[in-house]
C-alpha cells in the first residue's frame, strides 16, 4: 500500500495472476494492511453499488468518533473514486486527489474516519465495492457538494455528472463547516490514536 498525499489514505494496487482461465487477486489482506495503516480494519459492512456512466457518488462522511473507514475496489467498470479532506484543522483541509479503479489495474484505496470519499462512474455498470469499519447510520451521515467549486475536483470533462437529490442539496464545504457539520483533524488523530 502506498500513501496518498492527503493523510489517512492509500491506495493498494495488486498482483493481478492471470492465465487462460481467468485471473485472480488479492484485492485486501488484513496483515498487509494493519502493517501499513497502523491498526486492523474491523469490518462491519460490506456495501456494492452499480453506478451508470456519468453518475457521481458523494462527497459523504459520518461523525467522528467512530466515524467509518472504507477500503473501496472496483471489480466492473471503471470510477475515478476521489478522497477529500474535510478534517478542519488539517494541513491539506480542502484538499483532494483521484485514484482511478477499475477492472484492469484492480486497485482499492483506504479511506480513514473523517475523511470524505466520492467517486465518478466512468463507465455503465461501474460496480464498486467497499468494506466500511461502522455500519451506516443516517443520523450520524453527512454530506458536502460534489461540485463545490471552492473543493474543485477535476471530474472527467467527458462526462454530466448525475446527482442523487441528497448529494444535490447537500451544502457546500464552507456551509458544513459554519454548520459544525465536518470533523476535526484533532478528533480524527485522537480517534486513530485509540484504534492503534
Amino acid at each position: 500500500m502506498e500513501p496518498l498525499t492527503i493523510e489517512g489514505s492509500w491506495v493498494h494496487t495488486p498482483a493481478v495472476h492471470g492465465d487462460d482461465r481467468g485471473t485472480f487477486v488479492e484485492w485486501f489482506q488484513a496483515t498487509t494492511f494493519a502493517a501499513t495503516v497502523g491498526h486492523s480494519l474491523r469490518l462491519a459492512q460490506a456495501n456494492l453499488s452499480v453506478s451508470r456512466r456519468g453518475v457521481v457518488r458523494g462527497i459523504h462522511f459520518q461523525d467522528v468518533p467512530p466515524g467509518q473507514a472504507k477500503y473501496v475496489t472496483c471489480p466492473r467498470g471503471a470510477v475515478l473514486d476521489v478522497v477529500i479532506d474535510i478534517r478542519v484543522g488539517s494541513p491539506t483541509f480542502g484538499a483532494w486527489e483521484g485514484v482511478r479503479l477499475d477492472a484492469e489495474n484492480r486497485r482499492a484505496i483506504y479511506i480513514a474516519e473523517g475523511l470524505g470519499h466520492a467517486f465518478a462512474a466512468l463507465t455503465d455498470d461501474a460496480t464498486v465495492t467497499y468494506l466500511c469499519s461502522e455500519p451506516y447510520d443516517g443520523a450520524r451521515e453527512h454530506g458536502v457538494h460534489p461540485l463545490d467549486p471552492a473543493i474543485g475536483i477535476a471530474w472527467p470533462d467527458d462526462i454530466e455528472p448525475v446527482l442523487s437529490e441528497k448529494d444535490a442539496t447537500a451544502p457546500t464545504l464552507a456551509d458544513a463547516r459554519q454548520a459544525g457539520l465536518l470533523p476535526t483533524y484533532d478528533a480524527c488523530r485522537a480517534y486513530l490514536d485509540v484504534l492503534r
